[in-house]
């Protein structure tokens, strides 16, 4: 079991010592945003702290390419596109959830290829 207090304090010295225009980008997102993503992408590729430098590195690019708005949006189309039938077509189907989407997926390979 990870120690979530030691977990939350890496992540924040992470955040701190993170330089460079996607360290500045990663300020317009709130603290957490970041710290929902890193949590979030940890859970999903091992809880170590090779993990962490990644997943810290990965916000960042994504930060670096995608507009804390554009971000926001695209997760929203993305969780509202879960929803099943007519509700959720808009959400999927729709120019600007495509766009949304792409922009944010684009986004993310770029961060896998320079952080992972």
């Amino acid at each position: 079991m990870i120690d979530v207090k030691a977990l939350a304090a890496a992540v924040f010295a992470a955040a701190i010592s993170c330089t460079g225009g996607a360290a500045r980008a990663a300020t317009d997102y709130p603290t957490p945003v970041l710290a929902e993503y890193v949590f979030g992408c940890m859970k999903a590729n091992g809880e170590t702290r090779d993990t962490l430098q990644r997943c810290s590195c990965s916000i960042d690019v994504i930060a670096s390419v995608v507009s804390y708005d554009d971000y926001v949006s695209a997760e929203t189309f993305m969780q509202m596109g879960l929803m099943t039938g007519e509700k959720g077509v808009l959400f999927r189907q729709s120019a600007p959830a495509k766009a949304a989407i792409n922009e944010l997926k684009r986004a993310q390979a770029e961060a896998d290829v320079r952080c992972f």
